[in-house]
């Protein structure tokens, strides 16, 4: 048996991410670990839907690593990305926009949009459930840099 945890990346600005992938995207804080030997910090985020999850099952997670010492990073994205569901992505991407995150891709299909973290994380939200019906601004809106 096989189940997923987390996923860790790395961030350079410990304050930076936490205001968005918690006050901009809505994630929530569930446990932080100060390693001062090694000079990082962890923090662990869930999506609120998830939390009843945690305690139970470990997971699914998204790990922030902060490392102390001022350290740049490549834009990393062979990964991929991180993907996370939402109530109504119409709504989500204008909060978002609202808060100054790019909409990198649009939700035109009433399903999908990309994101990027401060630290160039692509990341995907879809729709719940069945895609909404289109709508403007949405559909006639371009991507904007890449995702």
């Amino acid at each position: 048996m096989i189940k997923y945890l987390h996923t860790m990346i790395r961030v350079s600005n410990l304050d930076e991410s936490l205001d968005f992938y918690c006050n901009k995207l809505g994630l929530v804080e569930v446990k932080r670990t100060e390693h001062e030997q090694g000079r990082f910090t962890l923090i662990f985020l869930a999506a609120p839907g998830d939390l009843d999850k945690i305690e139970i099952s470990h997971g699914p997670l998204l790990e922030l690593t902060y490392n102390w010492d001022t350290q740049t990073y490549p834009e990393g994205r062979y990964f991929g990305h991180l993907a996370y569901c939402v109530d109504n992505i119409y709504e989500t991407c204008q909060c978002l926009k609202d808060a100054g995150v790019i909409i990198n891709r649009p939700p035109r299909d009433g399903y999908m949009a990309f994101i990027r973290s401060p630290d160039n994380i692509s990341i995907e939200l879809l729709q719940k459930g069945e895609r909404l019906p289109k709508q403007e601004p949405w559909v006639s809106a371009p991507n904007i840099g890449h995702w």
